[in-house]
């Protein structure tokens, strides 16, 4: 399959980017959306840079622990996100109507997350609005260096809020530094750590992670390697398990 390209502008760069087509995507999984996309970068990517990529994820997959990141029963403090619009959130306001699941990931430019949000935005948020469930996409992607980018793009039926300074995705356990981090210059507004403030190449594993009025981490699944997200199906077999169990 041959993708359509598209571009992301936020933070003084250009992010050249793929997407499925509409018709494609309406059916296929993730899992067959990101192999299509490594697909891509076989047939169009110079060799010595999609084998960095391949290695780096390989590497991540090796190093994860699941015991060191959120796990379900846990319970987690109170915390603050911001919106695209710069709005400040906290935690019990997300929460107030019912559970919330946050979907962590890299930032607005990021091919994956170009498959990922959309993909959720038609499947998992009606399945959870069915459940009473909320959703948020978080990334440490700041709003003033084109968070919103992705929204607006794609025309999410949820919103996207900053992670500053990935101060909820470290308290996870989710985030990482690539080994392979490249030298960058002083002026690059575009880079990671220019588009996340944090001045480093530090981001979150893309995670979905639900929490309920208490707090109360009720599903969480962290996902090591970028090309390997959580699929719609494993999140609402989970979901519906638990309101049969609380009404049993």
């Amino acid at each position: 399959m041959t993708y359509p390209k598209l571009s992301l502008v936020g933070g003084g760069g250009e992010c050249v980017c793929v997407r499925p087509h509409p018709e494609t995507a309406m059916t296929q999984s993730l899992a067959d959306q990101f192999d299509a996309l490594h697909a891509e970068r076989e047939r169009s990517w110079d060799p010595d840079k999609l084998r960095r990529n391949v290695e780096q994820r390989r590497a991540l997959v090796a190093a994860f622990d699941p015991a060191a990141t959120v796990r379900a029963g846990d319970r987690i403090a109170p915390f603050t996100l911001e919106l695209a619009d710069g709005t400040v959130v906290d935690s019990t306001t997300l929460t107030a109507r019912g559970p919330v699941a946050l979907i962590f990931f890299r930032f607005a430019g990021c091919p994956a997350c170009n498959i990922a949000l959309p993909h959720y935005d038609r499947t998992l948020r009606p399945a959870l609005a069915a459940l009473g469930v909320g959703l948020v996409g978080v990334s440490p992607h700041l709003p003033e260096t084109g968070l919103g980018d992705i929204a607006t793009h794609h025309r999410l039926g949820f919103p996207v809020a900053a992670d500053r300074g990935n101060a909820l995705g470290r308290r996870l356990g989710i985030t990482f530094v690539p080994d392979d981090a490249p030298p960058v210059a002083a002026d690059d507004a575009g880079w990671i750590g220019a588009l996340t403030g944090t001045g480093s190449w530090e981001l979150p594993q893309p995670a979905i992670v639900v929490i309920d009025r208490d707090h109360v981490v009720r599903f969480a699944d962290v996902s090591p390697d970028w090309l390997r997200r959580t699929e719609t199906e494993r999140v609402v077999e989970a979901l519906e398990g638990l309101r049969l169990a609380s009404a049993a």
